[in-house]
């Protein structure tokens, strides 16, 4: 009997969902509204209020994409099955969007600290961020949890610093002027981070399942719903009241792009910390209006870099998820011994560096910001709207269509007016396509030389059919596990339950665990598990004979008793704790076996101790030992 497996725990609930997705669209405050400034002036909260209609819209159409595609509703996984080409498409602008999500958020973490030479700071940033994500997947949505709740503290304190000075701002505030196509460009210009819902459309296949539905027939409508609803509604409050606060500020002007205050010049990237210094000064007093600017830029610029960390990751998992369909090179599925793919880190870090140090501003970053992120959205509306085989109701897919016809209005209008943003996109989705075309080759290559070894394999065979005929003993599927062996000190003692070890290679472990197994005449599960970032639709047809490392520590126990006594079990995870602990319980074992880790105090910090997490989730009737 062989247990082989693809797992990816349904753990993530609507807090940690809704602290992704507020990675994104929070950090648009940042700097959404000083743009804003710098392209209307006095007459900026109009726009800001429109971009968060837009917001709330793509929010209500992305809450039926999570619930029609509970195991991934990404633009690359639910597009793909209409057409490959297309979700390549979406794919390769939504890595556009990351790229600059990456060097965006850096750059303004960095802007909002008031270092000097702030490209460099950010670069280096990322740099660090993605030396840190070498060791492994990183568990952004519980990180993200303790970035978002001080985040949200902060701009509910900011905002009630600005409710006084509401009155004075719709007096400042001016009547959009110029024609239709000037604000519309205007409009186009702050329409910025809306990449988060595309973050957690792709997380619905890690979300808590609604009571009542199953993992056959899963639906996290519940938490997908609540999780967009919290954040779109805090997101698009605030920013319309902090928008529109702005107008409340005195002797602003716009020069050069940039906007100068009154004793402060170019607050146009830091314009928050600007209204808390100035809000809380009027209020409390000048000390007090300094340490609450200060609270602003340290908060935010730590939710600016964990918006970082998670366009990194994103990064990292889509170009292996992409390879693992053959959509890029080889070299980007393989991994390290942390499960992570070193080329698409390096990738993912490399790129935003050089893009933040050449750009080296924001206005320039923002240009490039949106096109990815509008087209990928876009696509994503337009083909689910249009896709007849799934169960909307007339409204829904009215809603998504008009939505989906918005968006291609927005991303035709960044491709004519914004030139570097079309060369920088058109540049991405031209290099993409060229790796497509070397995996293509390469995976053309690879079936032809598996079909000739097939060809000269079976030759050889017939050729030697007289003289020897293979035996198909080793081709049985044994469905039932055999009856333990009973050794001399087991006829006595009763069968308590299995065992379960889980190890990377042959050792002490693997060791002990056969001598116990034997000597108690229990069976033996020996569990190796491939840690991976992302899980590929390829991967559930895995087997460990697929697995060179696997296949190493399992051809070691064929002559202990693989397939009698010892049950081989592979798994391929991007959590490895839990599917530790989820066989253990399906099994019905008696003890886990672990081994203590060899690694650095560095990373286990670093990593998390697995030990820890397997204990903290075997129910209390399985004993855990840990052999050290």
């Amino acid at each position: 009997m062989e247990f082989s497996t693809t797992t990816r725990p349904r753990n993530v609930d609507w807090k940690r969902a809704a602290a992704i997705l507020y990675g994104d669209w929070g950090t648009s405050k940042a700097y959404v509204i000083g743009l804003a400034f710098a392209v209307a002036g006095y007459s900026s909260p109009w726009l800001i209020g429109g971009m968060c209609l837009l917001t709330a819209l793509v929010g209500l159409n992305y809450m039926t994409i999570c619930r029609h595609y509970p195991n991934g509703g990404g633009v690359y996984a639910s597009v793909r099955h209409r057409s490959e080409i297309i979700s390549i498409v979406g794919a390769f602008l939504l890595v556009a969007d990351y790229i600059v999500t990456a060097a965006v958020s850096a750059l303004s973490a960095f802007l909002y600290l008031g270092v000097p030479h702030p490209e460099w700071f950010a670069a280096g940033s990322i740099v660090l961020i993605g030396a840190l994500n070498y060791f492994g997947p990183k568990h952004t949505g519980g990180a993200a949890v303790l970035v978002a709740v001080p985040t949200a503290i902060v701009v509910i304190l900011l905002g009630i610093l600005a409710i006084p000075h509401l009155g004075e701002a719709a007096s400042h505030t001016q009547p959009l002027h110029g024609g239709f196509l000037h604000n519309w460009n205007a409009f186009v210009a702050i329409v910025l981070a809306l990449s988060g819902v595309e973050a957690i459309a792709n997380s619905t296949g890690v979300m808590l399942l609604n009571p009542g539905s199953t993992i056959e027939k899963p639906n996290v409508s519940k938490t997908a719903n609540k999780a967009i609803v919290i954040v779109m509604l805090e997101v698009c409050v605030f920013t319309a009241l902090l928008g529109l606060a702005m107008a409340a500020l005195p002797g602003m002007v716009v020069a050069h792009g940039d906007v100068n205050a009154p004793g402060a010049d170019g607050v146009r990237d830091y314009m928050l910390r600007y209204m808390a210094q100035i809000f809380g000064g009027n209020l409390f007093g000048p000390v007090f209006g300094h340490i609450a600017a200060w609270t602003v830029s340290l908060v935010f610029g730590v939710l600016l870099l964990s918006a970082v960390n998670t366009a990194i990751v994103a990064l990292s998992g889509i170009s292996f998820l992409m390879a693992r369909d053959q959509e890029l090179p080889p070299i980007f599925a393989k991994l390290n011994s942390f499960g992570v793919s070193n080329a698409g880190l390096f990738f993912a870090v490399l790129v935003p560096v050089a893009l933040v140090i050449a750009v080296s501003d924001m206005s320039g970053l923002a240009d490039l910001y949106a096109v990815g992120v509008v087209g990928a959205i876009a696509v994503n509306l337009g083909a689910t709207s249009t896709d007849w085989k799934l169960q909307l109701k007339p409204f829904e897919r009215g809603v998504m269509l008009i939505t989906a016809l918005i968006m291609t209005a927005i991303e035709f209008s960044l491709f004519i007016d914004k030139p570097n943003a079309r060369i920088f996109t058109l540049i991405v989705l031209a290099i993409g396509l060229v790796l497509r075309g070397l995996a293509k080759e390469s995976s053309e290559r690879k079936a032809a030389a598996a079909q000739q070894a097939a060809l000269e394999a079976a030759i050889h065979a017939v050729e030697n059919a007289a003289i020897k005929q293979p035996s198909t003993a080793a081709n049985i599927i044994r469905e039932i596990p055999p009856t333990p062996a009973q050794s001399p000190t087991s006829v006595t003692r009763a069968y308590a339950g299995p065992i379960l070890t889980a190890v990377r290679g042959q050792g002490r472990t693997l060791d002990f665990a056969v001598k116990e197994a034997a000597e108690n005449g229990q069976p033996l599960y020996v569990l190796f598990v491939r840690e991976q970032p992302v899980i590929a639709p390829g991967d559930r047809k895995r087997k460990w004979t697929d697995d060179r490392q696997a296949k190493e520590i399992f051809e070691f126990l064929k002559d202990k008793g693989l397939g009698e006594t010892i049950i081989p079990c592979y798994a391929v995870s991007d959590a490895p704790a839990h599917t530790i602990a989820d066989l253990a319980s399906t099994i019905g074992a008696e003890r886990v076996l672990l081994g203590a880790p060899q690694r650095s105090t560095l990373i286990h910090m670093l990593r998390g101790n697995i030990i820890r997490e397997v204990a903290s989730l075997l129910p209390d009737d399985i004993t855990l030992l840990v052999c050290v």
